[in-house]
C-alpha cells in the first residue's frame, strides 16, 4: 500500500489518537457510523469496538478490499461482522449506495481527505439527512474556517454553509506524527450536531448563491458584492434593506439567518431564478 497525494491519503496510525477520536465522537452501540476514507482501518477498528455498525466508504479498491481482512484479523468475529464496506466516491455518495437492511447512519466519524474536505462534508450532510451528529478531522485552517463566528478573520462561505446544516465547534488539534506519511499541515477536529435549517429547504440554493456572491468579493460592501446575484447594486441595496441588513456591511459580518432573510426578500420580488432551484 502506497499513499497517494492525489487522493489526499495520510493515514491515521496511532492507537491513542483513535481512542480519543472515538471517545469525542460519543459513539455507542445504538449508532450506525458512517466513516468516509477509512484508509488502512485504524479508526475503523476503534469505531467497530463501540458502534452497532460501521459503514466504511472507500474509493480506493485495494484499500476497500483489505479492510474486512484487517478487521477479521484484529477483532473478534462478532465485532468484525459490524463492518460494512462500500466501494464508492464520498463526493457522490447517496442513500442508494448504502447497505440495504441496515439502519441509516446517524453519526459521521471520519478523517476526511483534506483536499476535498469541505465539499465532501457539505455534500454528505445535504444528501444524507439521517446524519444527526459527527466528528471529522480536517486541515487545521479548514477546521477554524468551518467553526468561526461572523466577523472572524477566517469566517467565510464554508462557515455559513455548515451553519445551515449544523451547530458546530472546534474539538481540538491532532499532531502530525500520528499520521503516515506525516502531512505538511496541522490537523483539527470539528464536532457538529444537526440543526433544523434556518429557512425552508427549497430556499437553500438561493441562500448559498447569496453567500458565494458575498464572499467572491470579500472586501466589497454588500451593495456591490451582491449586485450580480440581485441584478444590480440598486437591487442589492433594496434587498438588504428589506432583510434588515446594512447594504454597506461586508459579507463576513452576516450570519446564516441574515443570508436567509436576503434570499427570502429576493424570492418576494419574483426575481428570475429566485426559487431555490439548483
Amino acid at each position: 500500500m502506497r499513499p497517494t497525494k492525489r487522493r489526499g491519503q495520510n493515514f491515521l496510525v496511532d492507537a491513542n489518537t483513535v481512542r480519543r477520536l472515538v471517545r469525542l465522537a460519543e459513539v455507542g452501540p445504538d449508532d450506525t457510523v458512517l466513516e468516509i476514507g477509512p484508509g488502512l482501518g485504524s479508526m475503523t477498528l476503534g469505531l467497530l469496538g463501540a458502534a452497532g455498525a460501521v459503514v466504511a466508504v472507500e474509493v480506493d479498491p485495494p484499500l476497500a478490499a483489505a479492510l474486512p481482512v484487517t478487521a477479521a484479523a484484529r477483532l473478534p468475529a462478532e465485532t468484525a461482522a459490524r463492518l460494512h464496506v462500500v466501494l464508492a466516491d464520498g463526493l457522490r455518495l447517496t442513500a442508494a449506495d448504502l447497505p440495504a437492511g441496515l439502519p441509516a447512519p446517524n453519526v459521521l466519524a471520519a478523517n476526511l481527505p483534506y483536499n476535498i474536505a469541505v465539499p465532501l462534508l457539505l455534500g454528505v450532510l445535504e444528501r444524507l439527512p439521517s446524519l444527526r451528529r459527527g466528528l471529522v478531522m480536517v486541515q487545521a485552517e479548514v477546521a477554524d474556517r468551518l467553526t468561526s463566528p461572523p466577523g472572524s478573520r477566517v469566517y467565510g462561505a464554508p462557515s455559513v454553509k455548515l451553519a445551515w446544516y449544523t451547530h458546530s465547534r472546534a474539538a481540538g488539534g491532532v499532531p502530525r506524527p500520528v499520521f503516515w506519511p506525516q502531512p505538511n499541515v496541522d490537523s483539527g477536529l470539528v464536532a457538529f450536531t444537526r440543526r433544523t435549517p434556518p429557512a425552508p429547504a427549497e430556499l437553500r440554493a438561493d441562500v448559498f448563491a447569496a453567500v458565494d456572491a458575498a464572499f467572491a468579493q470579500r472586501r466589497k460592501t454588500l451593495r456591490t458584492a451582491l449586485a450580480p446575484w440581485a441584478g444590480s447594486p440598486a437591487a442589492a441595496t433594496a434587498l438588504a434593506e428589506a432583510a434588515g441588513v446594512d447594504p454597506g456591511a461586508r459579507g463576513e459580518t452576516l450570519d446564516v439567518e441574515a443570508y436567509c432573510r436576503l434570499a427570502t426578500a429576493r424570492l418576494a420580488t419574483g426575481a428570475p431564478g429566485a426559487t431555490g432551484g439548483e
